[in-house]
């Protein structure tokens, strides 16, 4: 019940529309009552199964001087004796065959009515159920936006995907269909119980006594349920993480003639979920035929009990009232049943459910201070002040001391795992010091509104992400007022108007798929026009040169000089050709600075940069 209370928590906002639909149960219930309660005595008084009552009992609540007299008079027996009067002295004014044409038509209109208020109250509940489902999927959404890149780094995006997709989805199914069925059947149970008890308190107690017996049956197959859902929905985050990183490295699997591998490692994962699904679907299925059977075997023993009670000497109950009993009695059954395939439901859920809270209930690492600096200029420098990070144990950061003024451009060079990407990856706070501090003009970057922080960056990488958009949407991402002229010339400005106005459709031709369209080149450039039009004063570029041709290179190299141009920039680099005009260069080796200067003055030192640069200049 925990599970349901805590969705239940984010219905808040429908409040008014489950307000009217448990309004609306109650009604579409109070009809089905009528139904029945209504006709069995009155056609038992057609047919002269119940003798037509020849005086009104009376019921004159001013006479009643205590508690016992009034409920004496408001006894079930003294309603039923002036309900048999009222409808008798009718029969008897308008005679049996047109009294039965006036019952008829009475059922069709209650019944009309039952099923018109049913029908309101699913209408409204819809609303609830997924504007609850809609909600959670957007805080699940936006909270995979915020969540450190480091969060991604230990989990896997297809786990991540089956959160986002399967389990929310399952949530809407097993949990919020059943919501339904908690809102109306237990008002329906509640309100035939409370007529039940009216008739009979002693065979109602014996019922209640009865009903939790077969609830702890229920309850423990439910358990079992939901670790295999919890197993089962785990599976297929594994499942999900294969499918992505096979369409991700098709190009690699088919190279080296490894589809049967990797079919044979997804045909493993496959047969692993499909057992658990069975296992999953067969203890879910017992539901049905379970709540059945249960409900069979206590109609049996409240037929046995209540038998003895119109038996047994001395009118306990006489045979119309308990055949009207049994009447009411089977209508909870349905109700019972329902609520037990949505308690099934509800368990399979839960696991679904956790699985979400999991990412939900995920610490915030990189969090805004409530007092944030607001910073949206950058006046004077960059300063690294003894900055050391490590992602788990091993420092991969060591003391790093660095000023980068404004308008000059420093490259990080060094041997791969040197640190580089992980020190540019700092200033945006894509991840925080262990110790030490990153300051802009004085300002220690925790202290800053972290998107005033990332507005001053502009970030051209190695790997080059693109949307499956247009070329237009890809180079005006996040900023939703570009115009059409702004646009073309941040293109002009990274060497891409050319090749776009070639394109099928110009501006607005899709890419595709990470930009499956476009050359590694195009891509590149692409990239740079997007970091141009932001129009940052600081500028990362992470290799961004490394992956692409000689005439790629030569031409985005071009597009990085015009972008860099009265720019901070900070530039990594492995081809040591593309930053010899830079106005430092800080050589990093296993997370420390062990050299800094001018392309000539490192040269000249013949230390860890020479050697570098010998290598390449040999290759």
């Amino acid at each position: 019940m925990k599970k349901l209370f805590r969705i239940l928590r984010y219905a808040k906002p429908y409040w008014l529309y489950a307000v009217l639909n448990i309004l609306f149960n109650i009604l579409s219930t109070l009809f089905s009552l009528v139904s029945f309660t209504l006709f069995i005595p009155v056609l038992n008084m057609l047919f002269q199964k119940v003798k037509v009552q020849p005086i009104a009992p009376s019921v004159d609540l001013s006479n009643a001087h205590s508690i016992g007299d009034l409920t004496k008079m408001l006894s079930f027996s003294t309603i039923q004796d002036n309900f048999n009067y009222f409808f008798g002295t009718m029969i008897f004014q308008h005679g049996e065959k047109q009294m039965l044409l006036y019952i008829s038509i009475t059922i069709v209109v209650l019944f009309f009515l039952r099923n018109v208020f049913r029908y309101l109250a699913m209408f409204f509940l819809a609303t609830v159920r997924n504007g609850v489902v809609r909600d959670i999927r957007r805080q699940l959404y936006y909270k995979a936006l915020i969540l450190p890149l480091g969060y991604y780094n230990e989990q896997r995006k297809g786990d991540i995907i089956s959160r986002m997709t399967t389990d929310v989805q399952e949530v809407e199914w097993s949990i919020m269909s059943s919501l339904e069925m908690f809102f109306r059947d237990p008002i329906s149970i509640l309100s035939f119980m409370a007529v039940l008890f009216a008739i009979s308190p002693r065979l109602t107690i014996f019922i209640l006594i009865l009903l939790p017996v077969s609830g702890l049956i229920i309850g423990q197959i439910g358990k079992s349920l939901k670790r295999t859902s919890d197993k089962g929905q785990r599976q297929m985050g594994i499942l999900l993480s294969i499918i992505e990183e096979t369409l991700s490295g098709l190009r690699i699997i088919k190279a080296f003639t490894a589809i049967d591998f990797a079919d044979k490692r997804f045909e493993k994962t496959n047969n692993h979920f499909f057992r658990l699904m069975v296992r999953l679907y067969r203890k879910r299925d017992l539901a049905s035929p379970l709540s059945e059977f249960l409900g069979a075997v206590v109609i049996s023993i409240v037929l046995w009990y209540g038998g003895q009670l119109v038996f047994t000497p001395g009118n306990l109950l006489d045979a119309a009232t308990f055949l009207t009993y049994m009447v009411i009695f089977s209508q909870i059954i349905n109700p019972a049943k329902t609520i037990t395939q949505a308690w099934y439901s509800l368990q399979k859920g839960a696991a679904s459910l956790d699985r979400i809270q999991q990412v939900l209930n995920e610490p915030e690492l990189i969090e805004e201070m409530p007092d944030a600096i607001s910073k949206k200029s950058f006046e004077k420098e960059i300063e690294f002040r003894n900055v050391s990070f490590a992602y788990v144990q091993e420092e991969v950061l060591k003391e790093i001391r660095l000023v980068i003024p404004k308008g000059k451009t420093i490259a990080l060079v060094g041997p791969s795992g040197g640190g580089k990407s992980t020190m540019v990856d700092l200033l945006p706070r894509f991840y925080d010091t262990i110790k030490g501090e990153i300051l802009i003009d004085g300002v220690p970057i925790q202290k800053m509104v972290i998107n005033d922080l990332r507005g001053l960056m502009g970030i051209v990488s190695q790997e080059t992400i693109l949307f499956n958009d247009t070329v237009f949407n890809n180079i005006a991402f996040g900023m939703e007022s570009a115009s059409e002229e702004a646009v073309i010339a941040a293109a002009k400005v990274a060497n891409a108007h050319e090749f776009i106005e070639n394109m099928p459709l110009g501006y607005q031709t899709n890419i595709g798929d990470r930009g499956v369209k476009l050359s590694g080149g195009q891509k590149q450039r692409l990239s740079i026009a997007r970091a141009v039009l932001k129009n940052p004063p600081i500028m990362i570029l992470d290799e961004a040169t490394s992956a692409l041709d000689t005439e790629s290179e030569r031409l985005v190299q071009q597009a990085l000089e015009n972008l860099m141009k009265n720019r901070t920039s900070v530039v990594i680099a492995h081809r040591l050709s593309t930053i010899q005009f830079a106005d430092e260069i800080i050589v990093l080796q296993t997370g420390e600075v062990v050299e800094r200067g001018t392309h000539t003055e490192l040269l000249e030192r013949n230390g860890v940069y020479r050697k570098l640069y010998d290598l390449q200049s040999f290759v």
